[in-house]
């Protein structure tokens, strides 16, 4: 009961000033009854179809991701970038997400595999796994029948051909081509065509016509053959690196009868390629332009085009330019395009700035792992990432990253099974692992608080894949 003097005067108050609040006492209650009074809140989900990736770290609800369930509706491309220092998990990323999307019936990989170690690339066991044996372009293999791609195949259209002849020579000349180089390339490659039937046309047969052009050639155009002659003398001396020079045997020669484009997985093993030399970008460019003309078709499959090292295309201009008619084209025909950088400086202080912020603009979902506080700045500028993005980067923890899908932001733990853990953490085949020693530890220390509550999910879908389709 309360004093009534107290009460009279609370009475007198109310009527003057009108009434004031009540007083309550306080409760006492366990967390677990509270929570149903005080609703937590988290970012909305991606959906419930699709690949799943983990956990979402403040809800911890599941993260489910897939590109080509979201194209159209929350994604404007399916196209992806994954960016992060080594030793965060990028690799474990990748090779899991593949697996997974394996499990689709209507999806087929293309890895580009840039890294490796003991001879093979780092996708080399899991190749094994699949019984997919990896495309190993390899110069001193192929003197010795090893894989060849030929720039001429029949498959490629002469448009098509023509187009990668220029990139090749563009790629490794430093500059395009002027129209006097130009007419004569374009001249041998249409000669090439027309007269040799019996067999695949070669490099060879290009260079050998650039040396010695057909007076036609000349009268055409009205000029004098050794003016032809001279206009295609750099063009061949740069061909004839690829038929007698330190790249010789890999594009030479007729396409390898075998190689399986219907494989779900098709990886090229382009470990024994110095990354730093001009050969890389140079194979990117053919690559590319044979994967466009003799994988890419209207079948309704959903294919996935997933390059390492990626800053050897987005650093050449030229190259560049033909990956991004790649991604417009794809888009059509349900590509989604993977780039794994390391740093996005190396790509936007580069050579191919311009064509660099096309591809990145394209990439609807970017992954970041974490990094230096002035390169997580540089990357927030660039990427337009929300300022407490930017401040968690360079705190995450491996295998902990930031995921900005068209906007819908979201700290992911990315979770492996331990069906998968052998063919992801390997001292071989992880090489980002080499760098960062405690990357294992720290993985499955966070991936045992958090077991009971994801793992039981994860091996529930992935046992599962038609639940999760839409």
């Amino acid at each position: 009961m309360r004093d009534p003097l107290t009460a009279l005067t609370d009475a007198f108050t109310s009527f003057l000033f009108g009434k004031v609040e009540t007083t309550r006492l306080p409760v006492r209650t366990s967390t677990g009854q509270a929570q149903a009074v005080y609703l937590p809140t988290a970012a909305p989900g991606l959906g419930d179809s699709g690949v799943i990736i983990g956990r979402e770290v403040y809800s911890g609800k599941g993260y489910i991701y897939d590109p080509f369930q979201l194209y159209g509706q929350q994604l404007p491309a399916p196209h992806w970038l994954v960016l992060g220092e080594s030793g965060n998990g990028k690799s474990a990323l990748e090779k899991t997400y593949v697996l997974r999307q394996l499990r689709f019936r209507d999806r087929q990989v293309v890895v580009l595999d840039a890294q490796g170690e003991d001879g093979v690339g780092e996708w080399n066991l899991i190749a094994e796994q699949l019984g997919i044996t990896p495309i190993r372009l390899d110069p001193t293999a192929a003197l010795d029948h090893g894989i060849r791609l030929n720039p001429l195949d029949p498959a490629i259209t002469t448009t098509g051909q023509l187009a990668l002849l220029r990139t090749i020579i563009e790629v490794a000349m430093g500059h395009g081509l002027d129209e006097r180089s130009g007419f004569a390339l374009k001249v041998a490659h249409a000669y090439v065509n027309e007269t040799i039937v019996e067999r695949q046309p070669v490099l060879s047969d290009i260079v050998e016509q650039l040396r010695h052009p057909e007076p036609e050639s000349a009268e055409a155009m009205n000029v004098a053959i050794e003016d032809v002659r001279a206009w295609g003398l750099d063009v061949a001396l740069v061909l004839d690196r690829l038929v007698d020079g330190d790249l010789r045997g890999m594009f030479d020669g007729p396409t390898t009868v075998g190689i399986d484009l219907d494989a779900p997985l098709i990886v090229f093993d382009l470990s024994h390629i110095d990354r730093n030399s001009i050969a890389m970008p140079i194979l990117m460019a053919i690559v590319g332009v044979w994967l466009e003309h003799t994988w890419i078709r209207p079948d309704r499959k959903k294919r996935i085009f997933l390059v390492e090292e990626a800053w050897h295309i987005i650093n050449s201009p030229f190259v560049a330019q033909l990956f991004q008619r790649l991604l417009k084209f794809g888009r059509r025909l349900g590509l989604s395009f993977v780039a794994v950088v390391h740093h996005l400086s190396d790509v936007v202080d580069g050579a191919a700035a311009k064509e660099a912020a096309a591809i990145l603009k394209m990439a609807s979902t970017r992954t970041i792992y974490a990094q230096k506080a002035d390169e997580a700045r540089a990357t927030g500028r660039v990427l337009g990432l929300p300022r407490w993005a930017v401040e968690i980067i360079p705190t995450l923890t491996p295998g902990i990253a930031v995921w900005d899908v068209n906007g819908n932001v979201q700290v992911v733990k990315h979770l492996v099974t331990e069906t998968e853990r052998p063919l992801v953490f390997t001292d071989r085949a992880m090489t980002e692992s080499a760098s960062s020693p405690g990357y294992d530890d720290a993985l499955r220390a966070a991936e045992r608080e958090a077991e009971e509550r994801a793992a039981a999910f994860v091996e529930q879908h992935l046992g599962d894949s038609e639940s999760t389709v839409a």
